[in-house]
């Protein structure tokens, strides 16, 4: 089992070191990950024709895995429609100018106080340090 940690750990610390490096270039980070996305589905498009895997059967099979991992709709709907679906809000381009400022002001409120909170918090961390 601890093997299994230190080949998990090492791959964690290199996948960590190149993405702090790729972040940089964010073009080029997104040119290196479309080639490794493509060669995934190239492979696997390759062993579903060596299994000589119908249409229908990869489709059937492709929609079970999605369902079933929670992908199918955060992957083609995304979240933030979702969301803002339950909470009825309006497309970004069907809102007035005055909506996107009130909800940028109400953010930067937010922000403010979490600001606030962090403040305050320090200070309790101070005060409980003082006193040990």
């Amino acid at each position: 089992m601890k093997k299994k940690n230190k080949l998990f750990n090492f791959f964690d610390r290199v996948e960590d070191k190149i993405r702090a490096r790729l972040s940089r270039v964010p073009i080029f980070y997104a040119f290196v990950g479309s080639i490794g996305i493509v060669l995934i589905w190239r492979g696997i498009w390759m062993i579903a024709d060596d299994i000589e895997m119908s249409g229908l059967v990869s489709l059937f099979l492709g929609v079970m895995i999605t369902i079933t991992t929670g992908l199918f709709v955060s992957f083609f709907i995304g979240d933030k429609i979702i969301i803002s679906g339950i909470k009825e809000e309006k497309r970004i381009d069907e809102k007035t100018i005055e909506e996107i400022k009130k909800e940028e002001t109400t953010l930067l409120k937010i922000e403010q106080n979490l600001d606030d909170l962090k403040e305050n918090l320090r200070e309790i961390s101070m005060n409980i340090n003082t006193k040990e």
